[in-house]
């Protein structure tokens, strides 16, 4: 990743609310960050913590009622795609940025062969007639570990195996060469050795095509092992961002420190208790007048009950939103 590289895509003041029976609810609260060529960003919390619905809301894949993005700035390619029409998102998400969803068993067509459905992008995106769509179909079947890939390109997605079907969602996103590729929670239902396979896979293509990438889990062991930085969200907010060493290193907020200790490990002969976060996620009803976390937080004081911190710098290029300085153990000055 280029030093000082100008980011593919820049995220600015990201609102985003759903309008259901009960009322609003906010579920993006002024989200902003950046994602420069070739990074792999990593975008961790809890479910509900707005990581998916954040990063849906860049490109339009959010219906709309109920869903309402209400401000913000998404600059790609110089343009704002929050501004832009619904047929052109449908072009920048099938040429530009590559999406790749939590379940590949929904999101692949049962009834269109998965080289038809690869061949589809190929040919309303790419212009190609259908003998070099298919060559290259095959091609990305090739590229993302799939074997004897050929007659493979007639089978349906019933035919293949969870892990299976999950290449060829990658190899569906990777089609059109695109800048970004979005992972949403790619590996989640699938077991821990095609876990691992689809992560060095994701390794080996970012190596290979030089994109960049937003990785999201709710999973801090996966991210530990592939991301560059890292963002970590609570309550539809960015609580911190750091380099991804850095953050496993020195974590500055409440939050990302008590998600830390949740992840299990096991000492010598004896397991160690599981940890958990106690108390419960907020309710997104109304917009955050307060911080998000104080309820749950062994550090919240009075300030943290009338006032939504700001993210502020804590290191090079780490910044956490949080009155709360763990170095010093009382609040910032």
């Amino acid at each position: 990743m280029p030093d000082g590289a100008m980011p593919v895509l820049d995220v600015k003041g990201l609102k985003t609310v759903f309008r259901t029976r009960g009322g609003e609810v906010h579920a993006v609260n002024s989200v902003s960050f950046d994602l420069k060529p070739g990074e792999l960003l990593g975008v961790v919390g809890e479910s509900g913590s707005g990581k998916s619905v954040t990063m849906m809301s860049l490109i339009g894949l959010l219906p709309s009622p109920p869903a309402d993005v209400r401000d913000g700035q998404v600059l790609f390619g110089g343009e704002d795609l929050l501004k832009c029409s619904q047929e052109h998102l449908r072009e920048v998400r099938g040429a530009d940025i590559g999406f790749i969803f939590q379940d590949p068993m929904t999101s692949l067509n049962p009834v269109f062969t998965v080289g038809f459905q690869i061949m589809e992008p190929l040919r309303k995106h790419m212009g190609m007639d259908k003998p070099t769509a298919r060559k290259r179909a095959r091609e990305l079947l090739e590229l993302v570990g799939i074997p004897d890939a050929a007659r493979r390109l007639n089978d349906y997605p019933h035919q293949f195996s969870g892990g299976m079907r999950q290449r060829v969602m990658i190899a569906i996103a990777l089609a059109c060469d695109p800048k970004v590729l979005i992972a949403d929670e790619p590996t989640t239902a699938l077991d821990v050795t095609i876990q691992a396979q689809i992560l060095e896979l994701v390794r080996d293509l970012r190596q290979k095509l030089g994109m960049a990438i937003v990785w999201i889990t709710h999973d801090l062991g996966v991210i530990a092992g592939i991301a560059d930085r890292v963002i970590v969200m609570y309550g539809g907010q960015i609580v911190e961002q750091a380099p991804a060493k850095e953050l496993f290193h020195n974590p500055r907020h409440p939050y990302t420190r008590a998600l830390l200790k949740t992840i299990p490990s096991v000492r010598g002969q004896r397991a160690e208790k599981l940890n958990v976060i106690e108390g419960q996620p907020p309710i997104l009803t109304e917009a955050p007048t307060a911080c998000a976390f104080r309820r749950r937080c062994p550090h919240a004081f009075e300030r943290c009950e009338r006032e939504n911190p700001l993210r502020r710098p804590v290191g090079p290029g780490h910044d956490a939103a949080c009155f709360w300085n763990p170095e010093t153990g009382a609040a910032h000055a």
